[in-house]
């Protein structure tokens, strides 16, 4: 299927400003598919991966058809997360950007209930949350129904995963007869697509066909960090293997000419290639990366066609790409001629599981690498030194050199703490002084000292499973996934581990709550024995 590019489609000019603000050039398939149908006002169901784009595939259509003169609520998504909500919501609100009265706002537990209502009586079209605290709103009479054209289940089989299928029916059952009903999911089990018919009036069914991809004979390796670290790994990288030539693939032109910035800053020969480059510019700065000019060639995967470069010894995964195939075209850039090459990935978060897609698609194994230490880089700087000496003496010309080496031997230096000191002074003045150590960031799932236990006083008897209980923490609560411990279930009751800092925060906001519509008391549980 053609790719489109976003100017190909009739978007509003606030749109279309704000997808050339956020650098991208293309559509991703499910983007090409559900962007027309659901502007037709079609039910569908997608089947789309993290990571392909499918935020801007529904958020797009939403805010098209958002009326920004009336102020009440026009649009729901489903999330089935507190982080998902609030990074929908702020894509969302990056695409609607200039079209100053339309306002977004993501509700969710772990924040006060009352912020989110002061907001809502301001009037907002768009909101994205998680079930829970939708329905507090709906049942407080905070959220209004009866103006919804659009309602988005976002990641619906991780919602079903999570035990928040009843909730959803609940919320289902309340939206307004005439409105457009859309389901996202990863996969499509049975009992999401019962549950889509019961809900949809003939949707139709988006999934992107995966054509047969030959992947070339290429190292592929990933390396797992946070966003912050990726530069810095990245230096690291191109310094011990030392590439020729190498590509850094970026999946919008604003970061190939940000992250073309920092390496130029750093010291490397690079220079940018994205779509908003005229033919001239692309000319230039390809002519000098095949003459050597430049040895790194920063590049998005629509300006990257056609490049025609034989020693390319190293492709740079920046950003996991959007879809397999453009994987695969930028892999193929490396390896060519006979010759061997390496491909890089830098995966954060949930980058991880596009990976496994790729792996699963490509039918090719991508292997996890250690991230590279300053040791590493010194380890490997002082091997090309001690070749470099080697091949210098084997040549024999360091007549002027070995004169001031003998005015040292003179003053009773010894030779052996000579050649020690120039190697010295040598490292201390390579690119290793360029590098620094990479500092932990708190992302809420590391740096958590110790872990405490509450007890919730509902079990198995009720009907009730750890994914119920686990999705009304994350809910309810700013915990992410991880940070949620052993969920230790018996018949009455169930005991969960959370961080201890988090613990008062946990009780305060489960208590009361309902879990699968049974109220529920939790309270602090006694030390494990």
């Amino acid at each position: 299927m053609k790719k489109l590019r976003f100017e190909e489609m009739n978007l509003s000019e606030e749109i279309q400003r704000a997808i050339s603000d956020m650098g991208f050039e293309e559509m991703s398939p499910i983007q090409s598919q559900a962007i027309p149908s659901m502007l037709n006002g079609l039910d569908i169901i997608g089947q789309a991966q993290t990571g392909t784009g499918k935020t801007a595939a529904f958020g797009i259509p939403i805010i098209e058809k958002c009326k920004d003169e009336d102020r009440r609520l026009q649009a729901i998504v489903l999330c089935p997360t507190r982080e998902l909500s609030i990074q929908v919501a702020e894509e969302i609100k990056r695409l609607s950007k200039y079209k100053k009265d339309i306002f977004v706002l993501p509700v969710y537990g772990g924040q006060p209930i009352n912020r989110q209502i002061k907001a809502l009586k301001k009037g907002v079209q768009i909101v994205v949350g998680t079930p829970g605290r939708v329905m507090d709103h709906i049942r407080r009479k905070t959220l209004k129904l009866e103006n919804i054209g659009t309602i988005v289940l976002d990641e619906a089989d991780e919602m079903f995963d999570m035990g928040f299928r009843d909730d959803i029916e609940w919320i289902m059952n309340r939206m307004p007869e005439e409105r457009q009903t859309v389901f996202f999911s990863a996969t499509m089990p049975n009992e999401i697509v019962k549950f889509a018919k019961r809900y949809q009036k003939s949707p139709e069914i988006i999934k992107v066909v995966h054509k047969e991809l030959t992947v070339p004979k290429v190292e592929q390796y990933y390396f797992e960090l946070k966003e912050h670290m990726k530069t810095e790994i990245l230096c690291r990288l191109i310094d011990i293997y030392n590439p020729k030539l190498s590509i850094v693939f970026c999946n919008t032109k604003k970061r190939v000419d940000e992250l073309t910035i920092e390496l130029q800053g750093r010291g490397y020969f690079a220079d940018g290639l994205h779509g908003d480059l005229k033919q001239p510019q692309r000319d230039k700065v390809m002519n000098k990366f095949r003459s050597g000019n430049i040895d790194i060639l920063v590049a998005t995967d629509v300006a990257a066609r056609g490049i025609d470069v034989d020693d390319i010894d190293i492709v740079f995964n920046y950003d996991i790409p959007q879809d397999e195939e453009y994987y695969v075209h930028r892999i193929g850039r490396t390896a060519r001629a006979g010759r061997e090459g390496m491909a890089f990935s830098l995966v954060v978060g949930r980058d991880i599981y596009r990976i496994k897609d790729i792996q699963r698609y490509t039918k090719t194994k991508i292997t996890r690498k250690d991230l590279p230490t300053l040791k590493d880089i010194e380890e490997k700087q002082t091997d090309i030194l001690l070749d470099r000496i080697k091949e210098e003496i084997d040549k024999g010309e360091l007549g002027k050199y070995e004169s001031m080496v003998h005015t040292l031997l003179e003053d009773d230096y010894d030779s052996f703490d000579i050649a020690a000191a120039l190697l010295k002074f040598y490292l201390i003045n390579s690119k290793l002084d360029s590098h620094k150590e990479l500092e932990a960031v708190d992302y809420g799932d590391i740096g958590i000292k110790s872990m405490g236990r509450i007890y919730i006083n509902i079990g198995r008897r009720k009907g009730v499973s750890p994914r119920h209980i686990l999705g009304a923490i994350l809910n309810e609560t700013s915990l992410s996934r991880k940070m949620v411990g052993n969920i230790d279930m018996y018949d009455k009751f169930t005991f969960v581990e959370v961080p201890e800092e988090y613990l008062g925060q946990v009780v305060r906001s489960l208590n009361n709550k309902r879990i699968k519509g049974f109220k529920v008391k939790v309270e602090p549980a006694n030390p494990k024995n």
